[in-house]
C-alpha cells in the first residue's frame, strides 16, 4: 500500500492553523498519511533537495496555483490510486514565497486558482485528504 507523505515548510505560526494541521494529521495517521515539518530556515531549493533526498526517487508532487485541479471526487480517485501504488507519494507545500525557480519540470496539483497562505494551504490539503479517505471508505463526511 502506498503511503502519502505531506511536507510542510516550517511549523504553522498561526495557532488555529497549527491546531487544524494537528487534528487532520491525527485523523489521517491510520489512513497511511504522514506529515513532515521541515525547517522554515532553509531556502526553497534546499527544502526541495531535502524532500527529494528523503523521497528516494518516489513520486513527488508540488502544490502550485497553476497545477492540475480536482474536485473532491476526482481527488479521492487520485488518492485511491496513490494508496494502491507500491511507492510513496510526496505532496510538497512550498514556503511562504513559493518555490521560485526550484519548481521547474515537477508534477503539480492545485487547490484552486486562489492564492492562499502556505499554512492555510496545508490545512486545506489535509482536510481534502481526510475527505478523500472518507469518500473511499464510504463514510458520511462528504455529502457530494
Amino acid at each position: 500500500m502506498g503511503r502519502i507523505v505531506v511536507h510542510l515548510h516550517g511549523t504553522a505560526k498561526n495557532t488555529s492553523h497549527r491546531a487544524s494541521i494537528s487534528d487532520y494529521s491525527a485523523r489521517l495517521r491510520g489512513e497511511g498519511v504522514r506529515v513532515i515539518e521541515h525547517s522554515d530556515k532553509t531556502s526553497a531549493q534546499n527544502y526541495l533537495e531535502e524532500v527529494f533526498r528523503g523521497a528516494k526517487n518516489q513520486s513527488v508532487i508540488l502544490l502550485q496555483e497553476n497545477g492540475k485541479m480536482h474536485d473532491s471526487e476526482s481527488f479521492a480517485s487520485t488518492v485511491g490510486r496513490w494508496r494502491l501504488s507500491r511507492e510513496e507519494t510526496h505532496l510538497v507545500i512550498g514556503p511562504a514565497d513559493g518555490f521560485g525557480d526550484a519548481e521547474t519540470d515537477r508534477k503539480t496539483i492545485s487547490l484552486g486558482p486562489l492564492t492562499m497562505q502556505h499554512e492555510l494551504a496545508a490545512v486545506v490539503l489535509l482536510e481534502q485528504l481526510y475527505r478523500a479517505t472518507t469518500i473511499i471508505g464510504g463514510g458520511p463526511y462528504h455529502r457530494g
